[in-house]
Parts: C-alpha cells; sequence; structure tokens
C-alpha cells in the first residue's frame, strides 16, 4: 500500500456539515468546548457538532470572567487550534463581532479561514458581557441589522452559518427581544437565538412565531435562567440547537478544586487514585500510536 493509500485508508469519515444536521428533524445537542483536548473528548463521545464558548475560553484559558476581555485574535487562535484538532462543525462565538461593522466584516473572514462552520454574533454593546449577568447593554436594531449584512457579505462560503444573538429581552422586554428577532432573519441570519427567555411561556411563543422558520438556539447553562433543562424539552419546543456551553468546566472546576484539596491536605492522591487515569490512557486517548505510525512513512534508511 502506498503512503498516499494509507492516508486515505485510514482518514475518518468527515462528519456532516452543520448546515445538513439543521436541515434534519431533529435537535442537535452541542457541548462548549474551549481547548484541543475538549474538542477531542466532545468528538469521542459521538457529538455532531461543538460549540466554542468565548465565556469557557474567557474562563478556561485566561482564568477570567466573560465580560468582552478576550480578543479577536485570541479567539481566532483558538479556533485554529482546535480545527487541527477536529473535523468536527464548530460553532465559534463572536461576542459582538469585535466591534462595527467593519470589524465584523473583518472577524468573519479570520474565523472562517481559522475554520469557524457557524459564527454567532450578539447585539450587546461592547464590552459585553455574559448573557445571564445583569448590567447588559444592546445597540440599536438597525446597528446590528447592518452588521448581520456585513457578516453576511464578508463570509467566503454560504456553508458557513451566521447566528444572530438577541439579549435585549433583559434589557428591554420580551416584545422587543421578538421584534429584533423578527429583523436579524429578514436581514439573513442563518439562526436565532433569543438569549435568556424568563418563562415556559416566552419559549413557547418564540418557537411557536419563529421555529417553523428557522433554527432556534437556547442555552442551556447549569445556574442561568432558563424554564428548560434538556435537549428534548427544547425539541419539543420547536427549538434545533441545544447549546451547553459551561457544562464541561462546570464539572471539572470542583473536580479539580476537590483534589487539589486532598493533594494539599495529605501531601499525595491515592484515595482518588481510581478516580483518576493515567499518562498512558491519556496518549491513547489523543492518538499517540497514530502520530508515531504516520511519522513512520517519513523514515528513510
Amino acid at each position: 500500500m502506498s503512503n498516499k493509500e494509507a492516508q486515505q485508508h485510514e482518514s475518518p469519515t468527515m462528519p456532516d456539515s452543520l448546515k445538513q444536521l439543521l436541515s434534519a428533524n431533529k435537535v442537535l445537542s452541542v457541548p462548549g468546548i474551549y481547548d484541543g483536548l475538549s474538542a477531542r473528548l466532545v468528538e469521542l463521545a459521538g457529538f455532531e457538532a461543538a460549540f466554542l464558548s468565548g465565556a469557557c475560553l474567557s474562563f478556561a484559558r485566561f482564568g477570567r470572567p466573560d465580560m468582552g476581555l478576550v480578543s479577536a485574535a485570541e479567539v481566532a487562535e483558538s479556533v485554529a487550534v482546535i480545527r487541527e484538532r477536529t473535523a468536527l462543525p464548530l460553532i465559534v462565538d463572536m461576542d459582538t463581532g469585535f466591534g462595527n461593522a467593519l470589524n465584523v466584516q473583518r472577524t468573519v473572514a479570520t474565523f472562517e479561514r481559522a475554520g469557524a462552520s457557524a459564527l454567532q454574533m450578539e447585539d450587546q454593546l461592547m464590552p459585553k458581557r455574559c448573557g445571564h449577568m445583569r448590567g447588559k447593554q444592546v445597540i440599536s436594531a438597525g446597528e446590528m441589522v447592518g452588521k448581520i449584512h456585513a457578516a453576511l457579505d464578508a463570509r467566503h462560503s454560504e456553508e458557513t452559518l451566521i447566528f444572530a444573538r438577541t439579549d435585549a429581552l433583559g434589557v428591554n422586554g420580551f416584545e422587543d427581544a421578538l421584534d429584533r428577532a423578527e429583523r436579524y432573519l429578514d436581514a439573513g441570519a442563518d439562526a436565532i437565538f433569543v438569549e435568556a427567555p424568563a418563562s415556559l411561556e416566552q419559549m413557547q411563543i418564540i418557537g411557536e412565531r419563529l421555529g417553523p422558520r428557522t433554527p432556534l438556539i437556547h442555552n442551556l447553562v447549569e445556574g442561568g435562567q432558563s424554564p428548560v433543562q434538556s435537549a428534548q424539552e427544547l425539541e419539543a419546543l420547536n427549538y434545533r440547537i441545544a447549546l451547553f456551553p459551561a457544562s464541561l468546566l462546570h464539572l471539572f472546576i470542583p473536580s479539580a478544586q476537590n483534589m487539589l484539596a486532598q493533594l494539599r491536605q495529605t501531601g499525595h492522591l491515592s484515595e482518588l487514585r481510581n478516580q483518576m487515569i493515567d499518562l498512558s490512557t491519556v496518549n491513547d486517548l489523543l492518538g499517540a500510536d497514530e502520530l508515531l505510525a504516520a511519522s513512520k512513512q517519513y523514515q528513510y534508511e
């Protein structure tokens, strides 16, 4: 077998595109990731897409809250690192687009080039903050419509989707959020995200009014303000994308705190050893043997 044939034989089947996944009549559960390891774990668990959460990138890489402190260049670098590790469709949180309509165009071009499958943009005022925090401010609906048009014009491929999120519900009320969602859909957004509905009734109205016309997105954040808790509940409400943006980190942090407390108090980790994997298992998980095998084709006598 030639080197080229061997590479083709070993290459995994390419996953469906995000557009294909959203055309299916089912809800898409999408875990949040923040680096190559989390992307690998999501892929191995059998999920069909992943979400690069701006919040989790800020939490995990920089140890900072989700308050607009991460730059566009830092997000783009993370997209490229993750794309190198997985072919899964990748939804990328691009916050406000990092500026005005012209900034949005550069952000879209940069993130798409790095490997984003979809870009999620919100109508908050910079610097933004987590959608479930108080004190948010929003730009005018007209300015956001212009930014959506700029994003659509900047993308190289129509396979790269533009998702529009409105944070207006917690600022201006439900009716304004619905009106904005309608305007963003009319502007050409490929999916709509009304952040932080306050009740099941509001979610039902959103699902009935917008669900038949566009994929709807919802955040399932532990400790957030969601009236529902599962992807199945979202599917019944006409939603199509269930984001679990911080679940990995929300489980990792208490586990890490417990381990560090044990180590600090006892000087060993014997009591936790049966809960831990070892270096060999990590190497297996990340494909060390496959890399070593691939390197042999470049060894010459």
